[in-house]
């Protein structure tokens, strides 16, 4: 299902050798379930506390910590192990200790310098697994120490299947649409996924009356989780919303008439440009239009988000983004019209 899972389980099973590892990509991916599961696996989970030292972003990992809490925990052998005795076949394994990195991204880069010390000191009982979402913001020693799997965003299908799991086994009142744009919306990222529909669902809950008893579970009727309900508590534009100001954008000449009804679409709806301007690019992407016109959108929402994001005025930064899809109205000039509305697909 996952390919960066299965190669590190091959890496440890097979071999019976467990390397330093890096684990690295977006986040939601599984990097840190995988590594949690090998360690119950080589461990037990009578043995995880003893054996695994895990350190994650919420705790301070800068270079006292290193010197201190991870030293002292890697240059300590473990002597008894019940994984070691009652698994013969994996001793190999279970003789090392394990130090997880969570969002090691995050350390200092003197916590760095001195964990790759550490490292390649107490390499014979101890294993360290690093796991960042940016490989750029590590230490190159620390990278020339580990083997790397990189875990891309999770496909669709997978997503889509533990969704459908989770929404059969909880009862989870929701219409097909709705997983659609919840698998979709996602971009891979299964936690984003599960932690959504649980707060969809508990948001269809109704509210209890007041002077009366609870109700009981069983007796519970949730409201249906609409595909609108998705895309409110994703705080993301709704396509048709989209498609409104696409269409006002490449229909209206008078660029103040224009300004003014986006303007206003975006006070009602409650419209972020950001991410007005992340689903338009999208929608003129389809457009079937000339290469000059499309460079011309491209470039100028662009650098629209460029603007917007080292902290422009978003409603100056809005006029731009009418001025940018006009101004690729005009170079398609009278054959344009029939053009631009026309989408692929």
């Amino acid at each position: 299902m996952y390919t960066s899972n299965t190669l590190v389980y091959t890496s440890a099973n097979k071999s019976q050798r467990l390397p330093h590892l890096l684990l690295y990509g977006p986040p939601g991916t599984g990097k840190t379930s995988t590594i949690l599961a090998l360690a119950r696996q080589i461990y037990g989970s009578k043995n995880m506390r003893q054996m695994v030292l895990e350190l994650n972003a919420s705790d301070d990992r800068g270079i006292d910590v290193v010197r201190e809490q991870i030293k002292t925990f890697a240059s300590t052998k473990q002597i008894f192990s019940s994984s070691t005795q009652s698994q013969s076949s994996k001793a190999g394994l279970g003789a090392f200790k394990l130090i997880i990195l969570d969002e090691a991204d995050a350390m200092t880069s003197a916590a760095q310098m001195a964990l790759r010390r550490i490292m390649e000191k107490y390499t014979a009982n101890t294993r360290f697994c690093i796991i960042a979402n940016y490989t750029h913001k590590l230490s190159p020693a620390l990278l020339s120490r580990c083997t790397r799997f990189r875990f891309s965003p999770l496909k669709e299908a997978d997503i889509r299947r533990l969704v459908d799991l989770v929404v059969a086994q909880e009862t989870v009142n929701i219409e097909p649409e709705a997983v659609d744009s919840l698998v979709r919306l996602s971009k891979g990222d299964m936690r984003r996924a599960l932690n959504v529909l649980q707060a969809c669902h508990a948001g269809s809950r109704p509210l209890p009356m007041r002077g009366q008893p609870p109700p009981k579970e069983s007796e519970i009727k949730y409201e249906l989780i609409t595909n609108s309900t998705i895309y409110t508590c994703i705080a993301a534009p709704h396509p048709e919303d989209i498609r409104m100001i696409m269409t006002t954008l490449l229909a209206t000449s008078d660029v103040t008439s224009c300004l003014t009804t986006i303007n206003t679409l975006k006070s009602t709806r409650g419209l972020a440009l950001a991410d007005i301007l992340t689903a338009l690019a999208e929608e003129l992407n389809k457009l079937e239009v000339s290469a000059a016109t499309r460079v011309t959108w491209l470039e100028g929402l662009a650098e629209i988000e460029f603007r917007l994001a080292g902290g422009g005025s978003e409603g100056v930064q809005t006029g731009g983004m009418v001025g940018v899809v006009r101004t690729g109205c005009e170079l398609m000039g009278e054959k344009g019209v029939g053009e631009k509305m026309r989408i692929n697909g």
